[in-house]
């Protein structure tokens, strides 16, 4: 009776030390981590400030570029800080500004050099959280093997190394190579039917979502227009009324469409955050193949803001209220920080950048400001503009602008060069920077003048032969 009885103590405190045991170990278990949200981000080329509708576009329509807008949030004073091919994509992919990390200008066929091994790219941050990353389009940061994108980060890559137009057939320079179209790091052909590269980039794009709905991803769609030349696939052909231009860019409209309805067929419409903005201003040279930069002044080549100021719509459902508008500046460099800080990402060994966490901005917090004291407009090593608040500073300097009729079908027009002395512009009031108030703001350049001299020390300016204590070489050959 007493074993008995001792048995069956025995057994019931077992039973009550497994119960507890279990409800501790649940307790004690961490909840199941919450997955990332995936990201997208549609990178258009030469694409200028007015050239959608939701930021003006006339002669053609952009329904699903402007849903973005709608169903979430319009950046007015969004930028990137050189106003040309590579240097504003190495901005956007490294967080910093280019002449930190020395990828500047458009490399071209005979480049030596590309972006660095030890620089962390977005793709390369966000696998560290286990995102499926890839890029279809162009890259332009260098196209040797070792600076390819999937030596950087991305799982995939389908496009052009480089520029559309850097190709046999360029209308003033015949001694360019053949153009190569890559897939992961190699050559699939060569001078390819550009008609069909808005087209395969999106379907690309399709297949992605399609293959990587059960985990995150990271997409850049980087598309290779609405740079010349300008090609469109027979089922845009001639819809608009902007003529070639027009249909280009209603086809770029188009990819974003079928991106949107593959988020909402496979159900991940509220855990994808998607993008949309531009590398640089309107190629103006380049006449009726060329966009507008609206009531901005100059275009692509320039630090005014027609040159760096890009329309920016986002859509979050469910982050990102509806019909959202942002009037504080914000630049290409604050992507990647902001994504690592949405996505949980740790960059704790990383080189240092220059962008900020812009997710209150981005989904539209109460009173929420820019986190940048300045921003920095540099073209090639020379610092020629700063802004701070809506107040932006020219320093001497010369630039590129039409001196009478532009291109037309594909011909670009010479361009003269000018020059702007030290100029005050207030942004808020003046965004065509048509009026100078630096005579009646002495204050106010002084200041500017001030952070223009930290970066100066920082990153450098060949017009003050300041070398920068901050930069990093490049990678080369």
């Amino acid at each position: 009776m007493f074993r008995s009885s001792a048995h069956r103590l025995m057994c019931f405190l077992t039973f009550a030390s497994v119960l507890l045991h279990g409800a501790v170990a649940a307790r004690a278990e961490p909840a199941k981590e919450k997955r990332p949200p995936n990201i997208v981000v549609v990178f258009a080329d030469d694409l200028g400030y007015a050239d959608v509708g939701c930021f003006g576009a006339k002669g053609y329509v952009t329904p699903n570029i402007d849903r973005l807008a709608a169903e979430g949030i319009r950046f007015t004073d969004f930028y990137v800080p050189q106003a040309v091919c590579s240097a504003s994509r190495t901005a956007l992919l490294t967080g910093c500004y280019p002449n930190r990390v020395g990828i500047l200008g458009a490399l071209g066929p005979a480049s030596k050099i590309g972006i660095a091994e030890g620089e962390s790219t977005i793709a390369e941050v966000l696998k560290r959280r286990g995102y499926a990353t890839a890029i279809y389009g162009k890259w332009h940061l260098g196209h040797h093997p070792q600076f390819l994108p999937i030596r950087h980060g991305f799982d995939d890559y389908f496009g052009l190394p480089y520029s559309n137009d850097m190709w046999p057939q360029h209308p003033t320079n015949r001694s360019f190579p053949d153009l190569p179209l890559i897939a992961g790091d190699q050559v699939v052909a060569t001078n390819p039917d550009q008609k069909t590269l808005t087209t395969s980039y999106a379907e690309h794009a399709v297949r992605f979502i399609q293959n990587n709905k059960e985990r995150p991803f990271f997409l850049y769609l980087a598309h290779s227009m609405p740079h010349v030349p300008l090609f469109v696939s027979d089922m845009f052909a001639g819809q608009t009324t902007r003529g070639l231009f027009g249909d280009v860019i209603e086809e770029l409209d188009w990819s974003v469409g079928q991106v949107l309805s593959t988020l909402k067929e496979q159900g991940l419409d509220e855990r994808t955050l998607v993008i949309f903005t531009s590398d640089n201003g309107p190629w103006l040279s380049y006449g009726d193949h060329a966009g507008s930069a609206g009531p901005l002044r100059e275009g692509k080549g320039t630090s005014f803001e027609g040159g760096v100021r890009e329309p920016f719509v986002a859509r979050w459902p469910g982050k990102i209220p509806a019909g959202s508008v942002c009037r504080e500046p914000a630049m290409t460099i604050d992507l990647l920080p902001t994504f690592a800080s949405i996505a949980g990402a740790d960059r704790s060994g990383d080189r240092l950048i220059d962008g900020r966490n812009i997710e209150p901005l981005l989904t539209a917090q109460p009173q929420a400001k820019s986190p940048h004291e300045a921003l920095y407009f540099y073209w090639g090593r020379e610092l020629q503009a700063v802004r701070s608040g809506h107040w932006k500073l020219h320093f001497p300097h010369q630039y590129r602008s039409l001196s009478g009729t532009p291109g037309s079908s594909g011909k670009p027009a010479p361009y003269q060069e000018r020059a702007i002395g030290l100029s005050l512009f207030n942004l808020e009031s003046d965004p065509g920077e048509t009026l100078d108030v630096a005579a009646k703001n002495p204050d106010v350049v002084k200041q500017l003048s001030r952070l223009a001299d930290i970066a100066r020390d920082d990153l450098g300016d060949s017009a003050t032969n300041h070398i920068g204590k901050n930069v990093r070489r490049p990678g080369e050959l």
